[in-house]
């Protein structure tokens, strides 16, 4: 008998004894399994831990190629799932498989879910996961959009800005640290040196940590960067700044003289091209967009 008719025909008793587990596998090997069962349970070579903190809700389980999704929620601990881990990205596109177990006979079981984990947010102690059934893939949209700004991601083969240029970043001393990690300052003359808005849409690395710039203001004495996510720095430690960019033609040609490289199409007809109509007077031949 399969687990999952064992699990059936335990069901079918009336009297139960079930549990919810789940193992989570990242990208870089390491399993770790979770339950809300009092006691720890073993299968599949998996130790699933109870009192992990971890809890699952509602599964909204759906038909055809709609994709199943449900939310987890757990607390943060050093020896199961660490603060310091999820900043560095470990979890992200971790595979989550969930079951539904006989807490007494392990070897009666089904899975229930199957999937990845998405957006991760923390909270005071603890963290909230999405989680995206095994059809997210295919609900993703595939082809190019053609557009006025680039498609392409800055460094990348398409793109090919070399982003080790030392034009386009620099090392510095965080010199005040404020709203949490959420803003840094610095203020040393070569930082100063690069033009207004140089290192937003960027980002920020340090000793494994990476996180966006969301803004970037250069004023008199100092430069402040605004991050889209905290990241752990104190004052005193040395960050890289990379340059980022917004995908606009004249940027690329600007700042990193790449427009040959461009993979947008500034020229193309916006929404008034559909209006527009020929001008009934004056010569307007031999005429440029530029």
């Amino acid at each position: 008998m399969s687990g999952r008719d064992a699990l059936l025909a335990h069901l079918a008793t009336g009297v139960t004894k079930v549990a919810r587990a789940w193992k989570v596998e990242r990208a870089d090997g390491a399993v770790f399994g979770f339950t809300d069962h009092d006691r720890d349970l073993s299968f599949d070579g998996v130790i699933f831990l109870a009192e992990s903190g971890l809890s699952a809700g509602a599964l909204a389980q759906a038909t055809g190629l709609s994709v199943d999704n449900g939310v987890a929620v757990g607390a943060l601990r050093d020896d199961v799932i660490a603060e310091a881990d999820i900043k560095r990205g470990l979890y992200d596109g971790a595979e989550v498989t969930a079951y539904l177990v006989q807490w007494d006979n392990p070897t009666a079981r089904m899975v229930q879910f199957k999937g990845t984990m998405g957006e991760i947010t923390r909270k005071s102690g603890g963290f909230e996961v999405e989680l995206s059934g095994l059809s997210e893939p295919l609900n993703q949209s595939r082809g190019r959009v053609f557009s006025r700004n680039c498609d392409a991601i800055l460094g990348d083969a398409r793109c090919g800005v070399d982003l080790d240029n030392a034009a386009l970043w620099i090392s510095d001393t965080v010199t005040e640290v404020m709203q949490g990690g959420h803003v840094l300052r610095f203020e040393a003359a070569a930082t100063l040196a690069f033009g207004p808005a140089h290192f937003e849409r960027g980002r920020v690395e340090r000793a494994g940590q990476l996180a966006l710039i969301k803004l970037d203001q250069r004023f008199e004495t100092y430069r402040q960067i605004t991050l889209w996510s905290a990241i752990d720095v104190r004052a005193g430690d040395v960050v890289h700044l990379r340059a980022g960019c917004d995908k606009i033609w004249t940027t690329c040609r600007d700042k990193f003289q790449n427009l040959m490289n461009f993979q947008g199409f500034p020229d193309i007809p916006g929404e008034d091209w559909q209006i527009s109509y020929p001008a009934r007077a004056d010569d307007r031949s031999g005429g440029s967009r530029r």
